[in-house]
């Protein structure tokens, strides 16, 4: 393990499993205490906060729906209550939900992806903004995503176009927050085998083609993804935002 992130203090949405969890490790690993946030499953989350407090960070695990913003809210009284303050958030709470075409898509099923993805990253910011202003090391990271550049595929435009709006609201956000030195960057995977999206969304004939459409020559990995966040949370990082770092070993097109 590391310290370079000694004594500092992490909220990661999305947490319990997947990229989150990766994410939470590899803060905690590097010296961060975290605070798990799950929306559903509590038994996911309470295995990943085991796993920080094995690493000697403290951790707990919050449930918080991150369409509501009084359970926001709530999330970040919490995770200041529990850690004294906070100087990371990692907003990767996000879901597909479904793949369903623009032309069959309902009002509601459009609202409920664009609110679990990109009005999460704007609730979760917005709570957390004041406890990072009093940070000597603020850092907040998005989860934008490969769709944000390609359009996504049939059935998942309004995640694209959701993706795509977390990373024009990491861009102006940087912009907003810079006078205050809080840094606002995101991260944007591609293939990432290891998660239940693509395991429940993508087929094995499209997994294929993702692996052979990448110039490394192989999917993604979660803690590809945990080790761009870790970089952009380090102190070192100080002086990058409103950028974000393709996860992708190299997709084209773009």
């Amino acid at each position: 393990m590391s310290e370079e992130l000694q004594g500092s203090r992490a909220l990661v949405t999305g947490a319990g499993h997947g990229i989150g969890r990766a994410v939470a490790l590899g803060l905690a690993a590097a010296g961060a205490d975290v605070v798990v946030h799950y929306g559903k499953s509590a038994d996911a989350a309470a295995r990943t906060v085991a796993d920080i407090e094995a690493l000697g960070r403290k951790a707990i695990a919050v449930c918080a729906d991150v369409t509501s913003t009084a359970d926001v809210n709530r999330l970040l009284d919490e995770t200041v209550g529990f850690l004294g303050g906070l100087d990371i958030l990692v907003c990767n709470a996000g879901h597909l939900i479904g793949r369903v075409k623009v032309e069959e898509m309902s009002d509601e099923h459009f609202q409920q992806v664009v609110d679990v993805n990109l009005g999460a990253t704007f609730r979760t910011t917005r709570a957390a903004i004041g406890h990072l202003a009093q940070s000597v090391n603020p850092r907040i990271i998005t989860m934008a995503s490969l769709a944000a550049h390609n359009g996504g595929g049939p059935g998942s435009v309004v995640y694209a176009a959701a993706k795509a709006g977390i990373r024009g609201f990491t861009k102006g956000l940087a912009k907003e927050l810079g006078s205050q030195g809080i840094t606002v960057n995101a991260v944007a995977p591609g293939y990432i085998a290891e998660t239940a999206f693509h395991q429940t969304f993508s087929t094995e004939q499209a997994q294929a083609a993702m692996v052979a459409g990448t110039p490394i020559g192989r999917a993604g990995s979660v803690e590809d993804v945990a080790n761009a966040v870790k970089f952009l949370a380090l102190p070192a990082s100080g002086y990058l935002t409103g950028i974000t770092i393709d996860i992708d070993g190299g997709t084209w097109p773009r």
